[in-house]
C-alpha cells in the first residue's frame, strides 16, 4: 500500500481515512477514476481492529445485474439455472472483516434493498434459502458517481445512502494536487528503470517536467503511471534525461483519424488537363515538396521563438498536439536552431 504525494489536499484525505479506520461505521470513498479509491479502502481496513481478518472486494460494475445479488449474498444449490452447488457470498467471506464495494453506483435497486437490510440487521439470506445468516462486516464503498443526485432522481435509495455516508472521503484529482506530479513521475520512472535493469535513472528534462505538470490528467494517477513508464521504456537511453512524453499513445503524425477517406461528398474531382513529362513531373514534385517543407519549418520556428520555445503553447497555437510538434521539431532539426 504505497501513498505518494505531499500536497495538502491529498494528505488531508489520507489523514481522514486514518482517523476513520478505527471506527466500525461504513465509509464512502468518492473520487474520479484513477485517484486511488482502492488504496484508501485498504488503508481503512489495515489500520482498523479488523486488520487480521479478510478484506473482500467486489466490483459492482464488473458483473451483470442478474449475478450481483448471488455474488453478494451467495446461493443454495438449485437456486437458479447453473447453480449446481451451494456457494457463500462476499458477505460471508468478509465475516469479521471488511467488504469493499467498488463502483457502488452500478448496484440495481433490488440489490440495494438487500444491501440495506444486511447493513441494518447484520443478516444475509442466500438466494434460494429462507434461513438468515448473521455476519459482522464493515462496509467501505467507492464510486465516481454523484450519489446524492442519483438519490434525488430515484436512481439510488436515499435510505441506503444515509446509512453508508457516516463518513465520506473525497479524493482530490491529480490536477488539484499541487507539486505531486513530479514526485509521482520520479517514483514511477525509477521503478520502470529498475524493471528495465538500467544502471541509473537519468530523470526528466525541464521541458518534460513542464509538460507533465501542464497536463490535465483525466485518468489521474493511473494515467500518469502509464505515461511515465511508456516514456522511460521508449527513451531507452539512461545516459541523458528523458525529454519525450507521449500522453496519447494513439496519436501519430500519420493518424488515420485525421486523414480524408477518399473523395468527399459534394466535392467535385477535377480531371488533370494533361500529364507532364516524367522529368518535368519529378522536378515539379521535388520543388513543391521543398517549398512546403521550407514553409512548414518557417512557421514552426516563428511560433517557437515567439513563445520563447514553450513547446506546449507553440503546439496549441499551431493546432498540433504536443507529440506532433515534437515530431516536426526533430524532422526539421529545429533544436539545432535553438542552440
Amino acid at each position: 500500500m504505497q501513498f505518494i504525494g505531499q500536497s495538502t489536499a491529498f494528505l488531508d484525505a489520507v489523514e481522514r481515512a486514518s482517523r476513520a479506520a478505527a471506527v466500525r461505521r461504513p465509509v464512502l470513498v468518492i473520487g474520479e477514476r484513477g485517484t486511488g479509491k482502492e488504496l484508501i479502502a485498504q488503508r481503512l481496513h489495515h489500520l482498523s481492529p479488523r486488520w487480521g481478518e479478510p478484506l473482500v472486494t467486489l466490483n459492482c460494475a464488473a458483473l451483470p445485474e442478474t449475478l450481483i445479488e448471488a455474488e453478494l449474498f451467495g446461493h443454495e444449490a438449485g437456486a437458479f439455472t447453473g447453480a449446481t452447488r451451494a456457494r457463500a457470498g462476499r458477505f460471508e467471506e468478509a465475516d469479521r472483516g471488511t467488504l469493499f464495494l467498488d463502483e457502488l453506483g452500478n448496484l440495481s435497486m433490488a440489490a440495494q434493498e438487500r444491501l440495506l437490510r444486511a447493513i441494518e440487521y447484520g443478516e444475509v439470506v442466500r438466494i434460494g434459502s429462507s434461513r438468515p445468516l448473521t455476519v459482522d462486516v464493515r462496509i467501505v464503498a467507492a464510486t465516481n458517481a454523484d450519489l446524492p443526485r442519483m438519490a434525488a432522481e430515484g436512481a439510488f435509495r436515499a435510505d441506503l445512502l444515509d446509512r453508508l455516508s457516516f463518513e465520506v472521503i473525497t479524493l482530490p484529482p491529480l490536477r488539484a494536487r499541487e507539486g505531486d506530479v513530479p514526485e509521482l513521475a520520479d517514483y514511477y520512472g525509477r521503478r520502470m528503470a529498475s524493471e528495465l535493469e538500467w544502471g541509473r535513472f537519468p530523470g526528466f528534462s525541464a521541458a518534460a517536467v513542464e509538460a507533465l505538470e501542464a497536463h490535465d490528467w483525466p485518468g489521474n494517477v493511473r494515467e500518469l503511471r502509464n505515461v511515465v513508464e511508456r516514456a522511460v521504456y521508449r527513451w531507452g537511453d539512461e545516459s541523458c534525461p528523458i525529454d519525450e512524453i507521449v500522453f496519447d499513445p494513439f496519436a501519430s503524425a500519420w493518424d488515420l483519424r485525421e486523414l480524408p477517406q477518399g473523395p468527399q461528398e459534394g466535392v467535385p474531382v477535377l480531371p488533370c488537363a494533361s500529364e507532364p513529362a516524367p522529368a518535368e513531373a519529378a522536378s515539379a514534385s521535388a520543388s513543391l515538396r521543398e517549398a512546403v517543407e521550407a514553409h512548414e519549418r518557417a512557421l514552426l520556428l516563428a511560433a517557437l521563438e515567439r513563445l520563447r520555445w514553450n513547446q506546449r503553447k507553440a503546439a496549441a497555437s499551431l493546432g498540433l498536439t504536443y507529440d506532433q510538434l515534437r515530431h516536426c521539431i526533430r524532422k526539421h532539426g529545429l533544436h539545432q536552431s535553438r542552440d
